[in-house]
């Protein structure tokens, strides 16, 4: 057994999806430094996202138990205890900019996420918009690694399960912001659609709106099955894992599909794949989206609402396209 050289703090908090993306580049990252054990800060939820993978200890946090200035001394005085030698700020936030201040005496280096504002603004501007690809946001977090001085050599390939469940189809219709999704009425026409043509849909939400939704998607037809509220994260991922296909929009899902190694056919609005946000590992050509709109896209997260007033992005979609495209993935698979 490798003896461990260096223990990496890794900061990570944010929304699911942000740290669900963290999880290949993780695993990867462990496989070619033995030596190096990882200390992932995370929210508690995130734990199940991070299990698998050997030489990390998870330092589950709730992170509204250390508001302010004192609190986050507060949560550096119990993370020194860990004895890192080394920083990977994950984030770039305020809130880590301080667990950094705090802790930068105690450890030899620190490295930190570039988050490519200048770059993004390009992007997402009105007038002259620079509709280029971005380096992937999986690269920018090895980068924190190499600055570090550590060798990490990205596959962006899917680690596959070998059991999958036939005729099998995994939704999930929703996303943080309206202007990311596929307006619901259509995504329950596709559901109903494939369920009539004998495949199993499960759909994938959370919280009690989203699963009184999908519940009543549920009762349309005995073929469509709704998991939202009734498993957990890590119940989640292994369903996830089984299937064939998965169905989303540029959110959560399409992450944690990619760490358990589903294939993804991802819907994008207001958003865009040359953002650097594709699930790790998941082909150009399974993304879904309105290629003739010159505002997409108007933000890097769908945070901002459509100028337009008329959701042309997700609302012009054809269904006729986006099912034969998940019919074919099908096909592809079997």
């Amino acid at each position: 057994m490798s003896k461990i050289k260096e223990k990496i703090l890794v900061f990570r908090f944010s929304a699911m999806g942000d740290v669900a993306m963290t999880v290949p580049i993780i695993r990867e990252f462990v496989e070619q430094n033995k030596e190096v054990e990882l200390l992932i800060v995370t929210r508690h939820f995130f734990s199940p996202f991070f299990q698998s993978i050997p030489n990390t200890t998870i330092i589950g946090v709730d992170i509204e138990n250390y508001n302010g200035i004192v609190g986050l001394k507060k949560l550096a005085d119990e993370l020194k205890e860990y004895k890192p030698t080394m920083i990977a700020d994950l984030h770039n936030v305020l809130r880590t900019r301080f667990l950094k201040l705090f802790l930068y005496k105690y450890v030899k280096k620190i490295a930190t996420l570039d988050k490519n504002r200048k770059e993004r603004k390009l992007l997402t501007r009105k007038k002259n918009k620079k509709l280029f690809p971005l380096r992937p946001v999986s690269e920018c977090y090895a980068d924190v690694f190499r600055k570090l001085g550590f060798h990490l050599q990205l596959s962006h390939k899917l680690t596959t399960s070998p059991i999958k469940k036939e005729n099998s189809i995994g939704i999930a219709p929703f996303a943080n912001y309206k202007e990311k999704m596929l307006p619901l009425n259509k995504m329950k026409e596709i559901c109903v659609n494939l369920a009539k043509e004998n495949y199993h849909i499960f759909l994938f939400g959370g919280g009690k709106e989203e699963s009184e939704i999908l519940d009543s998607w549920q009762k349309l037809h005995p073929n469509i099955h709704s998991l939202s509220g009734k498993i957990t994260l890590k119940e989640q991922m292994n369903c996830i894992s089984q299937l064939p296909v998965m169905v989303t929009m540029d959110s959560a899902n399409m992450h944690i599909a990619s760490l358990v190694g589903t294939k993804v056919i991802s819907i994008w609005g207001a958003t865009h794949p040359f953002a650097g946000f594709l699930g790790y590992g998941q082909e150009q050509k399974d993304i879904i989206q309105n290629n003739d709109l010159a505002c997409r896209p108007c933000s890097i997260f769908g945070n901002k609402t459509c100028y337009r007033k008329d959701w042309a992005c997700t609302r012009n979609l054809d269904n006729f396209d986006i099912l034969n495209k998940i019919k074919d993935q099908i096909m592809i698979k079997n």
